[in-house]
């Protein structure tokens, strides 16, 4: 079993103030459905939110993750 899901969660926890953070697996151990919520998202664009997703990932998005469905959304 991939430990990749817990792996990319922690990191985005460490680097993303007070993320939620679900993360899957699907088609294989390098396909991943992540969603994040975090006050820290609050007046930023989709892509500014992204970004601030792929830097917490570093090298693992150049590594170990194939695919990436990505979801980033401020608390309702």
């Amino acid at each position: 079993m991939s430990h990749l899901p817990d792996t990319l969660r922690n990191l985005v926890e460490q680097h993303i103030p007070d993320a939620e953070v679900d993360v899957r697996l699907y088609s294989g151990d390098d396909h991943v459905e992540m969603r994040v919520v975090s006050p820290a998202f609050a007046g930023k664009s989709r892509i500014e939110q992204h970004q601030m997703v792929y830097k917490a990932l570093g090298e693992l998005m150049r590594e170990d993750v194939h695919a990436l469905m990505l979801k980033t959304d401020t608390p309702a």
